[in-house]
């Protein structure tokens, strides 16, 4: 997993991808695969996405439907 420090600027680390993803899922609940054919380009690293979405995991931003097959955003403020 590659976080920013001296060597690795924020624009290539893995935090970088948080605002795109939860960006995507705050519109609509996508599958992991749907939602890596809109963020992945040639240029970028998919292991840094799926390092990406363990962390947004781990953070409790996205989970997984009770089907576990759609993520879908964590809406902090449910009204």
């Amino acid at each position: 997993m590659r976080l920013p420090n001296k060597v690795t600027p924020y624009s290539k680390s893995v935090i970088a991808w948080f605002p795109s993803i939860l960006s995507s899922l705050e519109e609509k609940a996508m599958l992991p695969q749907d939602l890596m054919e809109v963020l992945v380009t040639e240029q970028a690293n998919m292991g840094d996405f799926l390092d990406a979405l363990d962390c947004l995991y781990a953070l409790n931003k996205i989970e997984l439907t009770d089907e576990g097959r759609l993520l879908r955003y964590v809406d902090a403020n449910p009204m």
